[in-house]
Formats: C-alpha cells, structure tokens, sequence
C-alpha cells in the first residue's frame, strides 16, 4: 500500500504566530503517528518561519518512524541534516517570499550544486529525495546526480479542475512510470487533499505520498489522530483498485 507521511509545519506556523509553546508539533506528530501515519516531514525553512530546530532536534528522538527533513540545498541545512540524521532527506527549492513551495527543483539547471549536496548527505548514510516537476528529464537529471529517490510536484494537478485536472493526472501518471522504470523510488505530493488524493493513490509504482496543510486543516476541526486516520482510509482504498 502507499505510505503515507504527515507534514506538521502548519501546527509549528499557529504556534510561531504567537511565538509561544502551542500547539506543539512535536505533539502532533505523536498523534499522527497513533492515526496510522508512515512517518513525518518537517521543512526546516532558511527563515525558521514555523519549523525550529528545537523541533528537528526532539522529532529524531521520539519519532519511531521514517522522519523525513524538506530543506534547501544550502551549506547551513546540509550541515544540521548531518548533525541531526533524518531518515531521509528532500531537497526543495526555497524563495524568501513564497507561501509555500511553488513548483519542484530546477535539477537541470542545479545540477552540480544539487550532485555536491547529495553526496555529502548520503556519505552519512541519509537517503536523499529531490522535489521535482513531473519531467523526465528532470527525473533523468535526478538519477544522474545520485538522488535515491523523487517526490514528483502535485501542485499544478491540485490547483486546476476538469480537463486541466486529467491532463495533470496523466502528466503525474508518466512521471511516476518513467521514474520506476529507472529504479528511483517515487513519491508524490503537495496540494493533495480529501477530495483529490484517490486519483494519485492509484498510481502504480508509487511509493509513498506527503500531505500536510489538509490534514492539519481537519485536525483542527476533528483531531489529529481522526483526520490522519481518514486520509489512511482514502489512499488504502485507492490502493487496493489498482
């Protein structure tokens, strides 16, 4: 069946508004984890804007699943993934200004500085993942550099609606094909939601899916535990039609 890994930034982005102790992500992964969730993200952002290293610090402690750590490929989260060892890696593209992430890398054009990034990180013995655009030849690049793995950008197919919608669907559906067939592991995410995620669930080949803001946007009407427990059932369901 498809994985599936929370992301509690959100939770740590109420918190950081008042810039006080609650509600703890910390807290919320636990409860996710009690939902039936595979593992935890966290994006440790350049500009610390909800995720804290605090927080990076006691998830490697307590989380007894895979913890995966989004970051910038830059000197300073290269070195903290080192020192604190995340399960996994996902190398993302970050802007100052953005509200969340807009699109997947530019492997192509980073090419080098992503390959020097994916080195170190794994000569620690951490699996790395890029955040990519559903392209082959962005998941050709991946392979190239020496990423163990993609997470292919599900942004544009949440955003739109009808034919767009199934246009994006196939798009997402190729991506994932090709990847495999090239012996990367392969995930999906960004955007998904209760209403959209089916469709992606059934895709062959696919290893895991990563959710956040829609999962935390129900925790906070029906609980963490019920709200990851309820996405579990969606792609479950999804899965056994394939």
């Amino acid at each position: 069946m498809v994985l599936l890994g929370v992301n509690v930034d959100h939770v740590a982005t109420v918190r950081q508004a008042r810039r006080t102790f609650e509600p703890d992500p910390v807290f919320a992964a636990v409860l996710a984890i009690l939902g039936g969730a595979d593992g935890i993200t966290i994006h440790l952002r350049e500009d610390r804007r909800h995720i804290q290293d605090r927080d990076l610090r006691i998830l490697r402690e307590v989380v007894p699943c895979e913890l995966n750590l989004e970051m910038a490929a830059t000197d300073e989260m290269i070195n903290i993934a080192i020192k604190e060892k995340p399960d996994m890696v996902t190398l993302v593209p970050e802007k100052r200004q953005e509200m969340t992430t807009e699109g997947g890398l530019n492997v192509i054009e980073l090419k080098e500085q992503l390959k020097e990034a994916i080195k170190r990180i794994k000569d620690m013995g951490i699996s790395v993942s890029l955040f990519i655009n559903p392209s082959r030849p962005d998941i050709e690049c991946s392979r190239e550099i020496g990423a163990d793995m993609v997470e292919i950008h599900t942004g544009f197919y949440s955003e739109v609606k009808g034919k767009l919608q199934i246009q994006e669907l196939e798009r997402i559906k190729d991506a994932v094909t090709y990847s495999v067939s090239l012996g990367l592991l392969t995930n999906a995410g960004h955007g998904l939601n209760y209403y959209n995620v089916k469709p992606i669930a059934s895709i062959k080949g696919l290893r895991g899916l990563y959710i956040g803001h829609s999962i935390i946007s129900r925790a906070v009407l029906v609980g963490m535990e019920r709200a990851v427990r309820e996405m579990k059932t969606l792609i479950k369901e999804a899965s056994f039609h394939v």
